[in-house]
């Protein structure tokens, strides 16, 4: 119910305004801002962490480096807090859960604080863009934001290009990235792959065995697109008598993965070139992303 209101309303409060709350706290890097930029200065033991934050490790040696430099110069960036629901008194942590873990480390006492009145979305959408601005997010990571944004906001990557400062082409790709084999996606967890590597093996045939020929040999992008279009030759020549549409071009995979975005959902083309028609077809997981599908039909009429 949560999720459906959040889609109707659009983007609730709206995006922009959330992004100018967390953009409120980061002005208070500033070394003249201090931490006067808070709205109030509370006990560390009244502050609790988001139970649903989408980031469930952290790094102990960012923390310790981390809590040296509040050691030194204390918590000059506000955490963004709600009131806890439900009468259990303290705050909830809307964004700096790593602040608040690392001021824990360096034992301090009380923390300065933005205190915001959101709701459970609201919460979660901003737990997500936290996230997604991280500097050691691997493509994976941040494609997986990107989905979440538009899966349960119903955001468009129109919107979330004007709001977070990426080309729309730029989340397109990075969200296609999810449609690769999960050996493919460990790679670039690992980071023995680049997005642009990972770009390249989208259109092959089989991603995964020329990803590893990529890691094992230490390609460059260049040079795993040559690699793709090598084995695409190479399978060309080796069946030369498939039937019309078998074979899927670059143009119809990357509609594939633009339209499997756009609606959260499974989506495959099946496309006969010398008669110029085909079936699309669209997988669904779960009842409600069926009635979701439902409703932006109907909504089209």
């Amino acid at each position: 119910m949560s999720d459906k209101k959040s889609k109707n309303r659009g983007l609730g409060r709206g995006l922009s305004a959330l992004m100018a709350d967390v953009s409120q706290a980061e002005e208070a890097t500033a070394p003249e801002a201090g931490a006067a930029a808070a709205d109030q200065i509370v006990p560390i033991e009244k502050i609790h962490p988001n139970p649903d934050q989408p980031r469930r490790s952290f790094t102990t040696s960012d923390l310790e480096e981390l809590a040296a430099s509040i050691r030194e110069k204390g918590v000059i960036q506000p955490l963004i807090v709600r009131r806890r629901a439900g009468g259990a008194g303290g705050y909830e942590i809307v964004a700096g859960e790593r602040r608040w873990r690392a001021a824990q480390m360096a034992k301090l006492h009380e923390l300065p604080v933005l205190v915001r009145d959101f709701d459970d979305s609201e919460v979660l959408e901003i737990a997500i863009i936290e996230n997604i601005q991280r500097a050691d997010l691997n493509p994976v990571e941040e494609a997986a934001g990107y989905r979440q944004l538009m899966e349960k906001f119903g955001h468009t990557q129109e919107k979330l290009s004007e709001v977070l400062g990426k080309s729309r082409s730029y989340i397109a790709n990075l969200v296609r990235l999810l449609g690769l084999p999960e050996e493919v996606q460990t790679y670039l967890r690992e980071g023995k792959l680049s997005a642009g590597h990972a770009r390249a093996l989208i259109t092959s045939q089989d991603p995964a065995a020329l990803a590893r020929k990529v890691v094992n040999s230490g390609l460059s992008v260049r040079e795993t697109e040559k690699l793709v279009r090598k084995d695409a030759a190479n399978d060309a020549s080796r069946t030369p008598r498939k039937t019309a549409g078998a074979e899927k071009d670059a143009d119809t995979k990357a509609l594939e993965g633009d339209l499997s975005a756009a609606l959260g959902m499974r989506v495959v083309i099946q496309h006969d070139a010398e008669h110029e028609s085909g079936r699309v077809t669209i997988g669904y997981d779960t009842l409600d992303q069926l009635d979701e599908l439902c409703r932006m039909l109907s909504s089209t009429r």
